[in-house]
């Protein structure tokens, strides 16, 4: 993330789930770089072509693996900023970690301060190495608290044809990083055609390298689209992972004038990532992967989510990053970390927030009509289904549908004839670039407790990718008492936009709903009465709109009279009387906070849990069971609602998940990074 934007906008369990703290001894020591083998020596004359794409085969269910992530990332610190702490607790667990690096990251080759800058060396391969050499500090520190604790490196092919630098922590050698090490934009919106985004769009054929000072890479290479893919399916392949992260492959644009809310890099380099993933989950034999998205410099505009600790340690990796105390204790000349972010190590706020761009829905369990449970996630870009039996103590699944290219995060809702109805958006990659766009989906049982049919498209409130990078939220979705459904999504211009079922089962055009500034994913419940709302966030309070009669059209925007939240809310019918109840997070702190909205007028006194005692961020999933949240140590945290104005009294489960959970009257469910469902049943 080599420039900084010029303006923000930014259970009891199926099997028992390993949460193992690294106890590691630190290992002080400098770099140890591996000479290349005879293997590795040669650079290959000419990148050899791509292997072919493999023929589309109905998914395969795979054996249960341990959990193993891969952080696929355009510039090293991209992680650090914006995917912290989740890092950190993965490191923690002691699972298999590897950090993939596409860029090498050499900006304008100058590494140092602002003030210093005018002063200072051109040298793009030597900060490319500095860069790396605060990146291998940062991640010692987390994984063994020293920070000069030893690397091996090594070069290795490519399934690409080019060579990857791989790094290897010796004192805790389940921890990796990948340098792929091609060239970089230098700008986040300029136009650069050399860069990952003039290689998606075809404005060049070729991208080249940009090796760093002290890499064992021998040699420069070029890579086409196809190959960087390739490449990328290559990684995936050899480090076969349970759970990747990526950023956000649409982020969206600024009205006046199309700018990219986000890095260029960043955009494109996690839709290379996108096309590796579809890759990747159309050959067989590998465990089931999920997958989570990153919100980047967008997070600038928004309010923190992180507590005060939470933060600081955050900020402490960054401080190590970017060589702050200006030691020089990293064994080459190149300079020890990037000093361009010493002169802020905080970002524009970014190390007092992570804010996941997809995947957090809380209602994707539902009832079906025997009295026994279904669970819906997203693996391998499919939707994967869990059975209950009623009275069962295990789960059956997952099984995957037929259908790829699912986005993170889905919501299900049940129709009143007992059927369940699933909801989501999926990527549609097509034939080159001008063919990526995303769309609403949604698939229905056939029949009360059946099969569930084939994926419907219900299209994009978006006129084209270019004009908005595809940028929609999640949908909500209500139903009306005869089962027609209405899904709301947010679009590129942070609008609200519905489409409705008609009585016929057809769908009515997008219509907008109205709404200024909101962003993160709306949430839908319906009231007692059966009259249906929705609520989505701005960066200051939350936006209702309601129904006025059960299945009646709903309008709004109305002001809640709510305080600033961290976005991320959830939505069930209140459990006394009327309305509904809202749970959401309080900014910069983590405490739970919930009020009832009954559909006229502003909502209720807001209640607070303060000192709650677990912190953490992302929504709350409160409906009429536990409580269950995201703890401040990635932990699954559940308690029982308790009387109000008392604390509640938190249980940790202690495995690491994606999304939100979905706490219910059976219990609480969550996806765990192994890709495995985890519940715990209530009153446990």
């Amino acid at each position: 993330m080599p420039v900084r934007p010029r303006r923000p906008s930014r259970r009891s369990i199926l099997a028992a789930a390993v949460a193992t703290a690294l106890v590691g001894g630190t290992f002080a020591g400098l770099l140890s770089v591996t000479a290349a083998t005879s293997a590795t020596a040669k650079a290959p004359a000419a990148p050899p072509p791509a292997p072919e794409t493999p023929a589309k085969r109905a998914p395969v269910r795979a054996a249960v693996s341990p959990t193993s992530v891969v952080q696929i990332v355009a510039h090293p610190d991209d992680d650090l900023f914006f995917m912290n702490p989740d890092v950190s607790q993965s490191l923690r667990s002691g699972s298999p970690l590897t950090s993939v690096y596409l860029t090498a990251g050499e900006s304008d080759g100058v590494n140092a301060r602002p003030r210093d800058a005018a002063a200072a060396p051109t040298d793009k391969a030597g900060y490319a190495e500095a860069r790396q050499n605060g990146i291998r500090a940062a991640y010692a520190e987390m994984a063994t608290g020293s920070r000069t604790s030893a690397w091996d490196r090594e070069a290795i092919p490519t399934a690409g044809g080019g060579w990857a630098e791989l790094d290897t922590l010796r004192a805790e050698p389940q921890v990796k990083l990948m340098w792929l090490q091609i060239r970089e934009a230098g700008a986040i919106n300029g136009d650069r055609p050399h860069s990952l985004h003039g290689l998606w769009t075809g404005r060049v054929t070729t991208l080249e390298s940009q090796r760093s000072a002290g890499t064992p890479v021998p040699a420069d290479f070029a890579y086409t689209r196809d190959q960087v893919v390739a490449t990328l399916t290559g990684i995936l392949e050899r480090f076969r992972p349970t759970f990747v992260r990526m950023q956000d492959p649409s982020p969206g644009t600024y009205p006046d004038g199309g700018a990219f809310r986000d890095h260029q890099d960043h955009l494109f380099g996690a839709r290379f990532a996108q096309s590796a993933l579809a890759r990747y989950a159309r050959l067989p034999g590998h465990p089931h992967v999920g997958v989570q998205n990153y919100l980047g410099y967008p997070t600038s505009a928004l309010p923190h989510t992180l507590d005060p600790e939470t933060a600081g340690a955050k900020l402490k990796t960054l401080e190590t990053y970017s060589w702050l105390d200006g030691v020089r204790d990293c064994g080459t000349l190149a300079g020890c970390g990037d000093l361009k972010v010493a002169a802020r190590p905080g970002g524009r706020g970014w190390t007092q927030t992570v804010r996941y761009a997809r995947g957090t829905s809380t209602s994707w369990v539902q009832h079906g009509p025997d009295g026994g449970l279904y669970a819906f996630s997203v693996l391998d870009g499919h939707l994967a289904t869990w059975r209950k039996a009623a009275g069962a103590v295990t789960w059956r699944g997952p099984d995957l549908l037929p259908g790829a290219g699912l986005d993170s995060g889905v919501t299900s809702v049940p129709l009143p004839d007992g059927r369940i109805a699933v909801f989501g958006t999926r990527t549609v990659l097509g034939d080159g670039a001008a063919g990526y766009r995303r769309e609403v989906v949604t698939t229905v049982q056939a029949a009360p407790g059946g099969v569930f049919g084939a994926w419907r498209p219900l299209g994009t409130p978006e006129r084209s990718d270019a004009e908005g990078t595809s940028d929609i939220s999640a949908p909500a979705v209500t139903v009306a008492p005869d089962g027609r459904a209405t899904v709301v999504l947010r679009d590129s211009r942070h609008r609200l936009t519905a489409r409705e079922q008609l009585s016929d089962g057809t769908w009515g055009p997008w219509r907008s709903l109205g709404g200024t500034e909101v962003y993160g994913d709306p949430v839908a419940a319906t009231d007692a009465s059966g009259r249906g709302h929705v609520f989505a966030s701005t960066p200051v309070s939350v936006l209702a709109w309601s129904e006025r009669a059960p299945g009646g059209p709903l309008t709004g925007p109305s002001p809640t009279g709510l305080p600033t939240t961290t976005l991320a809310l959830s939505a069930s019918a209140a459990p006394d009387g009327d309305g509904v109840r809202l749970w959401f997070r309080k900014p910069a702190s983590g405490d739970l906070r919930s009020a009832d909205f009954s559909g006229a007028g502003p909502v209720s006194p807001v209640t607070e849990l303060s000192g709650a005692g677990v912190a953490g961020f992302g929504p709350v999933s409160g409906g009429d069971g536990p409580l269950a949240v995201r703890s401040r140590t990635g932990f699954l945290a559940t308690a029982p609602h308790g009387r109000a104005g008392t604390r509640p009294v938190w249980s940790l489960e202690r495995f690491l998940f994606s999304g939100a959970p979905d706490a219910g009257t059976d219990g609480v469910a969550a996806i765990g990074l192994d890709g495995r469902l985890h519940w715990t049943p209530a009153g446990r």
